[in-house]
């Protein structure tokens, strides 16, 4: 099957073996060439998920296709810095953000279930938080892109450059998997591009305000999230 044939009809199985066919020949190439295979593979049946912790990923998607989707999810949890960046990115860059949020409030998620559900059950908070709206905004891609980097932890030293998401039963791309945390400055700094002001304020991986701490010197860029729990991914990415 070429790339071309990738469309709403594209089995699963399909779809799968490209992946993992793309993986192997893209481990090599450069974050903009991987992205440049996405966006001829699947066109506008492809989107960058962003944290909007920066807009490195959503950049580089950019001038592979303009005006890429852009999916952000508003856990109404996030930073007032958070909620700014994307409305920067939003504004200044060739995207279509896209703003998925759960399908209770915070408010109704209190009700049902008691308040400050992050502090008693921090993965049943995320199941319906993340999990939940990413399941249903996802529908209409194939394929979507992350910002995840092999150097952030050791739960993703493993992650492949194009790899199948068995999860949701699409094609996960993550560009940037072989870069370092120097390659990410380098290239905000060379196309100015957006990041997010808490990482100037000790913050070194930014998700929702209640679960995320600054670091201290020495640690991982994960050590932040869930700080004092044995929980370090919210399941978006295991």
């Amino acid at each position: 099957m070429t790339t071309a044939q990738v469309t709403e009809e594209t089995t699963a199985e399909e779809l799968r073996a490209l992946a993992e066919q793309a993986g192997r020949d893209l481990e090599d190439a450069s974050a903009l060439e991987i992205l440049q295979w996405a966006a001829a593979a699947f066109g506008p049946r492809f989107c960058v998920t962003s944290s909007m912790e920066d807009a490195v990923v959503a950049h580089l998607a950019s001038r592979a296709l303009p005006g890429v989707d852009v999916v952000f999810l508003d856990t109404g949890y996030h930073f007032e810095e958070t909620i700014g960046t994307r409305d920067a990115v939003d504004a200044v860059m060739d995207v279509n953000v896209i703003t998925l949020t759960p399908r209770q409030t915070v408010a109704e998620q209190d009700a049902e279930h008691g308040p400050r559900l992050y502090e008693r059950d921090p993965d049943l908070c995320c199941a319906l938080r993340k999990l939940a709206p990413l399941q249903d905004g996802l529908t209409a891609y194939s394929a979507w892109a992350t910002g995840l980097r092999r150097d952030e932890s050791p739960t993703r030293a493993n992650t492949p450059v194009v790899g199948w998401d068995e999860k949701r039963r699409k094609v996960k791309v993550s560009p940037i998997a072989r870069w370092t945390q120097d390659d990410v400055d380098a290239y905000v700094a060379e196309y100015g591009v957006l990041t997010n002001p808490l990482l100037m304020d000790g913050y070194a991986s930014v998700g929702c305000a209640p679960c995320t701490r600054r670091v201290a010197a020495g640690e991982d860029a994960r050590a932040g999230r869930w700080a004092g729990r044995a929980k370090t991914e919210c399941g978006l990415h295991g």
